[in-house]
């Protein structure tokens, strides 16, 4: 397929700078959000019937002018259906700094630890002209957190050596004290992060850190959702995928078959497995969460269309056409144009129901992107 072929025009309104939440004016003029994970809008999209459902019935069948919201989603499974959880847990990546000398402010944002006993970390830098190596970075803080630039990796990537002598455990505390949730540009060319994105922008299911963008459509489960899940007989699979910016990075090619992603680590044990397995051969649904985890299980199923043991990499580059070997449904946001993760929901869903979809998405005012409102998509 062609990258033209997933352009569209996106308004600004409909690009949800903060998750699901009402407004509370106190007394002082001060505005107060409470968030509502599970109280964003839901379209349900059945892919055989090409039946697209964005409003509830009543006890009769009829459609009612109530919007599905995304606690319904429970309505559309049964005991033992599976869902399959990316749970990668985001740490604060995002961390801004001054240049010696110049007192130039820098953004820095964190990628990956090289080297826990030299404190050398990949990292990107904007500006990154003002930025060369031999320089070194101050931050902000109790303590004195100093970084040297020692090596230029692309053209926005650098090699950070941080100047900052205690035990490792003691060092990334302070520097992810320093560090604020690593929203996308798109929400933080609009509003800075705050305090209440360190908890919106992770997963309530998170354990294994190591992502530098959160696996956006599981920011939908809410506690009490999966308590409502737990009591229906539904059950969880956990598998990690590390999501990195590769997602965001814009397609520079029309054919899309000469795009290639960046890897990402994926960890699937045999626990996973195990829950999954036993759902496909009792002819349970296999629901899978959001596009990183549909990319880690992708690169992990057999022909036998069972979920296999990895420890490893992924590049998986998932377009239409494309035969998905392991889910029956599949939970998804609504994606920004020429987006990767749209391609994904588009191999899933077909071309032209993902498109008629999304069509439908912005005639009826749905929210895009990460803290924006949510598709399920099923094989029915």
């Amino acid at each position: 397929m062609k990258l033209s072929q997933f352009k569209f025009k996106l308004p600004e309104e409909q690009i949800a700078l903060y998750p699901p939440h009402r407004v509370f004016e106190n007394e002082d003029g001060s505005v107060e959000r409470v968030y509502q994970r599970d109280r964003c809008r839901l379209m349900v999209v059945h892919r055989k019937s090409e039946k697209i459902d964005l409003f509830k019935t009543d006890s009769d069948g009829k459609v009612t002018d109530e919007p599905l919201i995304f606690r319904n989603i429970v309505d559309y499974f049964h005991e033992g259906d599976t869902f399959v959880f990316n749970d990668t847990a985001v740490f604060p990546a995002r961390l801004f700094g001054t240049k010696e000398k110049t007192d130039a402010k820098i953004e820095v944002f964190l990628l990956r630890e090289l080297n826990q006993e030299l404190r050398l970390w990949d990292v990107l830098v904007e500006p990154a002209r003002k930025i060369r190596i031999g320089n070194k970075l101050f931050f902000d803080g109790e303590g004195p957190m100093v970084a040297e630039v020692i090596d230029n990796t692309t053209s926005r990537g650098r090699t950070l050596r941080f100047l900052y002598d205690c035990p490792h455990d003691e060092f990334k505390r302070e520097l992810f004290s320093l560090g604020s949730a690593p929203l996308p540009r798109y929400i933080v060319d609009r509003r800075p992060a705050d305090d209440d994105d360190n908890v919106n922008f992770q997963t309530i299911y998170a354990r294994h850190e190591g992502a530098v963008t959160a696996p956006a459509t599981g920011l939908h489960f809410s506690r009490e959702l999966m308590k409502i899940m737990e009591i229906r007989g539904f059950q969880n699979a956990f598998v990690t995928l590390h999501c990195s910016l590769g997602a965001f990075d814009p397609i520079e090619v029309e054919d899309l078959t000469k795009h290639k992603m960046n890897s990402e680590q994926v960890i699937i044990d045999s626990e996973a497995c195990r829950i999954v397995n036993q759902a496909k051969r009792e002819g349970n649904k296999v629901c899978v969460v959001g596009v990183s985890s549909a990319r880690a299980t992708e690169s992990s199923v057999g022909t036998d269309g069972l979920l296999k043991e990895f420890n490893g990499w992924t590049n998986k580059f998932i377009f239409p056409p494309y035969d998905f070997g392991l889910a029956d449904a599949l939970i998804a946001n609504f994606y920004h144009p020429e987006s990767t993760m749209m391609m994904l929901t588009a191999a899933f869903c077909g071309y032209d129901l993902c498109m008629e979809a999304y069509h439908q998405a912005l005639s009826n005012n749905f929210m895009f992107g990460c803290y924006g409102d949510a598709m399920l998509i099923l094989d029915d």
